[in-house]
């Protein structure tokens, strides 16, 4: 079930909507069965002001303990790639970070993150894309942000690596989990051409917004 503010809160319509997004509990059930039978915690990060979307796939555990986005290692090695400041990043009025799922979708018996629910996504995106108006430039990271965002049939490295295909509008990032560290020494290219010129994008509408 969904909370809904009710008309008379005279709420802007983006707070309503993030208000929304911050009390839903659809899939409380779906989380309860995981390993880690973990409440929902709906991390919501946009305002309609916001130049930048970072779209990626879900909050991990750590996120869900914090409340904030990227609140992690992963966070460091993707402000590096855009070159912004903790500060910047973090300024909801220029960057919205929108996920594929707003709540940690838990871990399966093995100890790996599950999916994103689709139900999320089918839910809440359409209205929080809608919200967001003035967006310059999408950074879409792993495989299900950007099968959303781009329709994408290919894996994640054959949508990097066609990168040039989407700039200046957007950027199509492999997710900057430590994990990958092994896929970044396989592919030199990436940091050599992407992400200079993804910082030089992020820079000139950080500069204009």
């Amino acid at each position: 079930m969904v909370a809904r503010l009710p008309p008379a809160t005279g709420l802007p319509a983006e707070m309503g909507l993030r208000a929304e997004i911050g009390a839903c509990t659809l899939c409380a059930d779906r989380f309860a069965t995981t390993a880690t039978a973990h409440p929902p915690r709906p991390v919501v990060w946009f305002r309609p002001s916001a130049r930048i979307l970072i779209a990626g796939q879900a909050p991990g555990a750590q996120v869900h303990a914090s409340g904030r986005p990227f609140d992690d290692a992963s966070g460091a090695r993707l402000r590096d790639w855009l070159g912004l400041s903790e500060a910047a990043f973090y300024d909801q009025s220029r960057v919205a970070i929108v996920p594929m799922a707003f709540c940690f979708p838990g871990y399966d018996a093995k100890g790996s993150d599950l999916p994103p629910p689709p139900l999320c996504r089918a839910t809440w995106h359409a209205r929080v894309m809608g919200a967001l108006p003035d967006l310059r430039l999408k950074v879409v990271i792993g495989g299900y942000a950007q099968r959303f965002h781009y329709g994408a049939r290919s894996g994640v490295t054959e949508m990097v690596r066609g990168w040039r295909d989407h700039a200046p509008a957007g950027f199509p990032l492999p997710h900057p989990s430590w994990r990958n560290t092994g896929w970044l020494k396989k592919n030199p290219w990436f940091e050599a051409e992407l992400v200079p010129a993804l910082r030089a994008r992020v820079a000139e509408v950080m500069r204009d917004g």
